[in-house]
């Protein structure tokens, strides 16, 4: 610029705004949280949508027990940008959060507060004990309540439902008195999942899956004697032909008796076979050695094919003899006798044993007769086939032990044999009983893990005196020890048990009787029905999962020998069995009576002195009736909030279902499946109709994170460091539906995305910052450029709400998100930056104002539901008020003329065109030829069709130069050109003239005018 000329920048119509280039987010975020609590904005969202078609997403409640981790955050950020988005698409969004506050993890630390100060659980009276649970409960609600409001979400917080609330308690126990009056409660001695260090029954939900070290043995059975009655004969040919329908009867009859005699022959032969392998063991295999003492049974495989060896020579270290006898499954022999340490010399096949000839066997347990064992095990074990025996690992002999196994349970059960199984030897906290011979008062597993044992620190004295008996006793074929997927209680760590107790259960396939049989009689059936007729899955398999979770499911375990809890409210009369009719008391009386004192005192009240005498009245005799004390299992206290929350809350749904149930992959055998077990249970279908769920978040390796391996990733972590909303954008981004990872790399990326989506509204912000309504323009008076940017804003508003609809928020974010950045900044922005500030009060200038406008007023509450605090910073950047918030607007509806499809299809070929002129500057930029767009005036050679449509543009404002040339004539060999974008090409010429001091475009006409180094648009812009 010479001396003469004028600095003309004050003369440009630059951005104008205080709106930060750094967030500060960590700092910021919290005087937004107080803002929108002291307007009440959830508040003012009721009001609002009174009338409006209702939305319910049903909260499921996290435990009031620790600080949230990174799993809790992205849950409760997928529910409110569910709730946030159906609000602002017109929908009364309701979201009130819950907590469930009853259970094992609760009651487990206050026992752990108590061990530490030498106190006994049992010592404290149990209203004291429960008081001292809920105060915990309550202490942990608060912590988590705002860590999750710190988060950005949204809802009812200041009347939350807790499960530990007295109505909720006294729905919870209504909710159980209808299982018991419509005849699906049952009281049942069966196999269950029980934690010995927490003594008590454990739901599948409750259970996880992990790698442990667990002793295995082979033990021997000794064939004792043959029960000749119990051989079978096997099939025998048929000595008549099915056309002799016209034999004599004195013919059939001497055909019959013929018949008679070689079955007798036959079955003659089997016994007299059979009795060869007297003195001969049976040898199974197991690796729970413990359960040996409460073996019943063996049984073995009906199509096996199982034969007898003979040990021909044994090395020095041998646990079987020369001469001993086995029979093994053939095609597990050589292995089976290899864990004995015996080589292919050292035994041989004797013969094939049919198992017409085991149906006649008689064994012995190998503790019978053991001095000192008091006759504990000297009858006779049952011997028989079953279906459930296989060839593929073992011995191909089933060791059963009914009480602790559910396969042999069942089978004994349908043969109506339990009584005859059934043991009583492992108490509650895993010990055998006292008076049981040789192991009384050893232990499965121990009270607390010895870290010395790093491969298996929770195993108990029990197995290894078992199997030292085993020894002793010459039981023990071999032993060994194997590592495998094993149950374990999520909440100690510890190893899990079947065993045999009295517990309650509802019927999942007994008819419930109660007329809403809409979707089935049963509680399966409606269960089943519901998944396929009424409810939709996000993903899809989501419904494959928890279809085959209840088809295959048993009933339903809904007893826990507990404490801190919703009692079993029933009573049951004494001297009574399970199986008689009157064993429970039924009585509507009774069960309002309870009722109204759980609604006044809660579920304490069970417990209090002369509960029982209260609540039976004048109705019953007290003295005919048990009061039961077990507490429910607390996946029925969650399973039950659709009744207490969406049934009984003004805030619920008016239909007492939700509109959506979203949680984690896990828990479609946790909170998706009792709730739906329950409901059916109650009023006949699932409570919800949809389902979405989350998968799990792994650390940035793709490794489940673990404290112990320090690779956790905390929530209150990345607020502290990149703010709420950098966390919210993360789960925005992530595809929630599949495994998805966490990492500071990753979050970083996050940050950037977040900061260039900041600076394209930055600019908006700027570009706006004294537009008014007398600068709109309508849109058909306005230029193809703005009509082509309405144009994409509404094929978006269609993309943004059908995503938001589907829960793709991923999808949403990732169109706006290139939208912004590839269609306006890198495209319609930086075409009309040159308009915006240098364009007078021009037609073109205020019709890009207020297509500015609108895409301020569609992006920010488009992202709203996701930025939360950003997009409310950006609001009151233009909209300051007392009440102003964007989380109080709705998305705004498109009008139908701003979709253009011919308008769209042409402004497609001018971009193509450009993107090979910008190609082709940018080259003679990156050589340093020229330093901006504006000092080239290119010749781009186009087909005629292409021809005739950039003639009706400004294509050289459009590719940014000073000018530009379209020809149709052939391109030139060495003209520029992009492999993807066929008939374009481009040849770069430097543009002509003097380059503008007020725009910087060169052209021939400047220093013409007026106005000292300006082109005629600026000199008339200064006028």
């Amino acid at each position: 610029m010479s001396a003469e000329t004028p600095d003309y920048k004050d003369t440009l119509n630059l951005p104008r705004t205080d709106f930060p280039m750094r967030a500060g987010l960590p700092k910021r975020e919290p005087d937004w949280l107080a803002r929108w609590a002291q307007i009440g904005v959830y508040e003012k969202l009721r009001e609002k949508a009174v009338g409006r078609k209702p939305f319910t997403l049903h909260d499921g409640p996290p435990y009031a027990n620790g600080h949230l981790h990174i799993g809790h955050a992205l849950n409760k950020i997928l529910k409110d940008m569910v709730v946030r988005s159906q609000q602002m698409m017109g929908r009364d969004a309701r979201y009130v959060p819950g907590w469930d506050c009853h259970g094992l993890p609760i009651e487990w630390k206050i026992e752990e507060q108590y061990r530490a100060k030498g106190r006994n659980k049992d010592d404290v009276d149990v209203v004291d004990f429960r008081q001292e649970c809920r105060k915990f409960a309550e202490g942990w609600v608060d912590i988590q309540r705002e860590e999750f409001k710190r988060l950005g979400v949204t809802g009812n917080w200041d009347d939350p439902y807790l499960t530990m609330n007295f109505h909720a308690e006294r729905v919870i126990a209504e909710e159980f008195q209808k299982f018991l009056m419509n005849g699906t409660l049952y009281q049942g001695s069966k196999p269950v999942m029980w934690s010995p260090v927490e003594k008590t029954a454990l739901a599948e939900a409750e259970v996880e899956y992990a790698d442990k070290e667990s002793f295995t043995v082979w033990v021997k059975f000794p064939v004792h004697a043959v029960d000749a009655d119990k051989v079978r004969p096997g099939a025998m040919a048929s000595s008549t032909r099915a056309g002799d329908g016209d034999m004599s009867q004195d013919k059939l009859d001497q055909l019959l008796a013929a018949a008679g005699e070689k079955i007798d022959e036959r079955k003659s032969q089997l016994v007299e076979s059979a009795k060869e392998l007297i003195g001969a063991s049976v040898v199974i295999w197991t690796t729970t050695p413990w359960t040996m003492p409460s073996n019943k049974a063996v049984v073995f495989g009906d199509d096996i094919g199982y034969g007898l060896y003979e040990v021909t020579g044994v090395p020095e270290e041998c646990w079987v003899e020369v001469g001993e006898r086995f029979i093994l499954a053939d095609a597990l022999a050589e292995a089976c006798l290899s864990k004995a340490r015996l080589d292919n010399t050292m035994w041989k096949r004797v013969r094939s044993v049919t198992s017409y000839e085991l149906s006649g066997l008689i064994l012995k347990h190998p503790l019978s007769g053991a001095e000192g064992s008091n006759g504990e095990w000297d009858d006779p074990r049952d011997f028989r086939a079953a279906d459930f025996v296989t060839d593929d690992e073992g011995t191909g002999f089933v060791h059963c032990a009914p009480s602790h196994g559910m396969e042999e349970f069942e089978l004994y059960r349908d043969l109506g044999m339990l009584q005859q199984v059934i043991t009583y030897n492992v108490l509650e906290d895993g010990s055998f009983r006292p008076d049981l011979p040789f192991f009384g008062g050893t232990k499965i597993m121990r009270e607390k893990p010895n870290k010395k044992n790093k491969t298996n620190p929770w195993e108990g004295d029990a197995n290894t005196a078992v199997i030292a008996k085993l020894a002793e006793v010459d039981g023990l074929f071999a032993r060994g020890v194997i590592k495998h997927s094993y149950p374990h209680s999520w909440r100690s760590k510890a190893p899990v048990i079947y065993r045999n107790t009295p517990q309650w259960f509802a019927a999942v396939d007994k008819a419930v009787g109660d007329g809403q049989d809409t979707y089935g009689t049963t509680i399966r059936e409606r269960a089943l029905r519901s998944i396929d007729e009424l409810v939709t899955w996000t993903p899809k398999t989501g419904r494959n999962r928890l279809y085959s979770m209840i088809e295959a499911r048993p009933d339903w375990v809904l007893s826990r020998q507990r404490a801190w809890g919703v009692p079993l409210t029933c009573f049951v009369k004494k001297g009574a069995q399970p199986t008689d009719p009157d064993y429970l008391l039924r009585n509507e009386a009774v069960n309002a009576r309870i009722l109204a004192a759980f609604e006044e005192e809660g579920a304490d009240a069970w417990y209090k002195d002369g509960a029982k005498e209260r609540f039976l009245g004048n109705d019953v005799n007290h003295d005919d009736y048990d009061q039961v004390f077990d507490i429910l299992d607390v996946w029925f206290d969650s399973g039950s909030t659709h009744a207490f929350v969406l049934r009984d809350r003004e805030d619920g749904s008016e239909d007492g279902m939700a509109d959506v149930y979203l949680e984690g992959t896990d828990q479609h055998r946790g909170w998706f499946h009792s709730s739906m077990l329950q409901a059916c249970g109650t009023i006949g279908h699932a409570p919800y109709r949809a389902v979405v769920t989350h998968a799990f978040t792994l650390d940035a390796k793709g490794e489940k994170m673990s404290k112990s391996l320090g690779n956790t990733i905390e929530p209150a972590q990345v607020v502290q460091q990149y703010g709420a909303d950098i966390l919210r954008l993360w789960v925005a981004t992530t595809d929630y539906k599949h495994d998805h990872r966490i990492g500071d790399e990753i979050l970083k990326g996050v940050a950037d995305s977040y900061r260039r989506l900041r600076n394209t509204l930055r600019f908006m912000l700027g570009s706006l910052s004294d537009f008014s309504e007398s600068d709109r323009v309508k849109p058909a008076e306005m230029p193809e450029l703005e009509r082509w940017v309405l144009h994409r804003l509404a094929e978006l508003d269609g993309q943004v709400r059908e995503g938001y609809a589907k829960y793709d928020f991923q999808g949403v974010f990732q169109a706006i998100f290139t939208f912004a950045t590839v269609d306006l900044s890198a495209f319609y922005f930086d075409i009309r930056k040159d308009v915006l500030y240098c364009d007078g009060d021009t037609a073109r200038r205020r019709a890009a104002r207020t297509v500015l406008d609108i895409l301020f007023h569609r992006l920010t509450k488009w992202l709203a539901p996701m930025l939360t605090f950003t997009m409310e910073e950006v609001w009151l950047e233009r909209f300051p008020g007392d009440d102003s918030s964007i989380h109080l607007e709705d998305f705004a509806e498109t009008p139908a003329d701003w979709s253009d499809a011919e308008l769209a299809a042409k402004w497609a070929t001018v971009r193509k065109v450009r993107r090979v002129v910008t190609g082709a500057l940018e080259v003679e930029r990156t050589n340093k030829v020229i330093g901006a767009s504006l000092e080239a005036a290119p010749t781009v050679y186009v087909t005629p069709e292409a021809a005739g449509v950039l003639q009706t543009v400004s294509f050289d404002d459009l590719c940014i130069t000073s000018d530009i040339t379209v020809s149709t004539d052939a391109a030139p060999a060495d003209a520029f050109r992009l492999d993807d974008v066929a008939d374009v090409a481009v040849v770069f010429a430097r543009a002509d003239g003097e380059k503008c001091q007020r725009c910087w475009k060169i052209l021939p006409d400047v220093g013409t005018h007026t106005h000292a180094g300006v082109c005629a648009r600026c000199d008339e812009a200064l006028s």
